[in-house]
């Protein structure tokens, strides 16, 4: 690959592996879950690309890049321990399901800058991180990470309330 680095194409497969199994899991569980191998696979593989973008400094020292693998494991971290039910009481669902998918758009960013600032080769979509249409484009990416949110934090509902014994019902009854 153009102008990578032994490490950085390490890093980049990563990536890519990682952003393969997170779109698995959407698609197959409607969200990243990390108890289940496509869940593991994305948190591993998570955890190995911010570790070995640390050691990549193609536009100067410890950057922004650097601080969103920092913010990334945290998040992800939170994410995780949440799904174990260890924090967040009720929230623990929701919180580990969105930070899941957070992480996922955390990958976005500079998935989108590094790939489009060098292809196609010669003429690269963007001019560099601070091209307008990066941004915009990168503003969608927001976007599109705020609707899936919004419907997992939906779909967690419906089963929370269905879960639920409602009037005139136990647990041990079902519904008529």
């Amino acid at each position: 690959m153009a102008g990578l680095t032994s490490l950085g194409l390490v890093h980049t497969l990563l990536a890519v592996v990682a952003l393969a199994a997170g779109l698995a899991a959407f698609f197959r569980d409607g969200a990243i879950v990390p108890g289940t191998p496509l869940g593991q696979v994305y948190v591993w593989t998570t955890v190995l690309t911010c570790l070995t973008g640390f050691g990549i400094f193609q536009r100067g020292g410890f950057n922004e890049a650097h601080m969103l693998g920092v913010l990334t494991l945290a998040v992800l971290a939170l994410a995780a321990l949440a799904h174990r039910g260890r924090l967040f009481g009720r929230a623990a669902p929701y919180v580990g399901t969105v930070g899941m998918s957070l992480t996922f758009f955390f990958h976005m960013i500079p998935g989108l800058t590094e790939t489009f600032t060098r292809v196609p080769s010669g003429a690269p979509l963007f001019t560099g991180p601070d091209d307008p249409a990066l941004q915009k484009t990168v503003g969608a990416f927001f976007v599109l990470f705020l609707v899936g949110a919004t419907l997992q934090v939906r779909r967690l509902r419906a089963r929370t309330a269905g879960s639920r014994p409602g009037p005139g019902r136990t647990p041990a009854t079902p519904a008529p």
